[in-house]
Order: structure tokens, then C-alpha cells, then sequence
């Protein structure tokens, strides 16, 4: 008899919590979507470094633009698919080629938003670069600028979002394609979050 009412007893704190964490989960959400970017705030800073995150044509458009504007004095692709060159991928961004490749630097190293931060850090510290203008969609601004800080503490990072035409930033639960992809970049977002939580801290070298 006893068993027969722990089951029930169970299964109801099982949905009870269920519930609690679907309602957090999606009260986050909301306020994610809310606080997400609506246009650019700092359009004047003139930085050392432009960096775009590649995931659309609109980023790469708007960071060989400010390039242009001398908004920075050198650009960084990150995450560009091993193999592609400038020409390649200015042709598959529908953009005219360039008659000068100096300024622009292509980075193979980075398949995800972490490895974006790694790859942008080394080539700063390379650089003897401190400040940079950050280039990527709006949805993904929040994350991205997380993971660069992790990596770049001393960094002044200016963010410039970019807002892709697919994505329906008003009224976003009403268009299915950009409410899963909001929800999904708001789940990536808290794991990175929670990421220190079960990851420790390297050991110190000893001097």
C-alpha cells in the first residue's frame, strides 16, 4: 500500500519541479529577448581591431564597412571555414572583390562561439591590440561579448549588432522560426553561463 502512494507522491514533485524550471526557463527567455539589443549604441568609437563573427552576409558587409569608415585599423573574420579565402568568401557573401587584402586577417581556428573568444584573443595579443568593435547578430551579441570578456578582461569592447532580415526581433513569439532560434540562443546562452560551474580553473604555473 505504501508503495502505491510513494509512486503518485513522486511523480508529482517529479512534474511539480518540471514545472518550476520550464517557468523559470521561459520567464528568462522573455527577459533575454527584452534586454537583446535594438540598434547600435556607440556608432563613433574608433577602436584598434573590427572583429566579425561569420554566421550571415550582413555581419561581413557591416565589418568591411566600418573598416572603411576607419572605424578600426585592421579586421578580423572569425570562424571562417578552413580552405576559403577573401575572394571566396567576399563572392559568397555577394560582395565585389577588394584590390587590398592588408588590413583583413581570416581566422580558420574557430568552429563555435568559444573558439570565436580564443582565436579573437590570440590575434589581439598579437597584435598588441586593447580595444575592439565586436560584429555578430543581435541574437547572438549577449553570448558572444560573455565568452570574449572571459578570455579578455582588460578589453574594451564595443558591441555592434547586426539584425538579420529573417529574424522578426518584434513580436518574435509569433514567428516560428525566430522564436526557436531565440530560445535555442537563450539555452546556449545559460550553458555558457553555468559552463565555470563545472569546468575548474587551470592550476596556477608556479613562477
Amino acid at each position: 500500500m505504501s508503495g502505491r502512494i510513494r509512486m503518485p507522491r513522486i511523480v508529482s514533485v517529479l512534474g511539480t519541479t518540471l514545472a518550476v524550471l520550464l517557468g523559470a526557463w521561459g520567464g528568462g527567455l522573455l527577459v533575454f529577448a527584452a534586454t537583446m539589443a535594438a540598434g547600435v549604441e556607440d556608432r563613433d568609437t574608433v577602436t584598434d581591431a573590427i572583429v566579425v563573427l561569420t554566421g550571415g552576409s550582413d555581419r561581413l558587409t557591416t565589418g568591411l564597412t566600418l573598416l572603411a569608415q576607419g572605424k578600426g585599423r585592421s579586421l578580423l573574420i572569425s570562424g571562417v571555414h578552413k580552405g576559403v579565402d577573401l575572394p571566396e568568401l567576399l563572392r559568397k557573401a555577394g560582395q565585389p572583390p577588394m584590390e587590398s587584402h592588408c588590413c583583413i586577417t581570416l581566422g580558420h581556428a574557430a568552429d563555435d562561439t568559444v573558439g570565436n573568444a580564443v582565436e579573437t584573443a590570440a590575434w589581439m595579443a598579437e597584435q598588441r591590440f586593447t580595444s575592439l568593435r565586436l560584429v555578430t547578430a543581435a541574437y547572438h551579441m549577449q553570448r558572444a561579448m560573455l565568452e570574449l570578456r572571459r578570455v579578455m578582461p582588460q578589453a574594451a569592447i564595443v558591441a555592434h549588432p547586426v539584425f538579420p532580415d529573417a529574424f522578426k526581433k518584434d513580436q518574435w513569439w509569433r514567428w516560428p522560426g525566430t522564436a526557436h532560434l531565440l530560445a535555442t540562443e537563450y539555452t546556449k546562452y545559460l550553458g555558457a553561463l553555468a559552463r565555470p560551474l563545472f569546468i575548474p580553473k587551470p592550476p596556477e604555473r608556479k613562477s
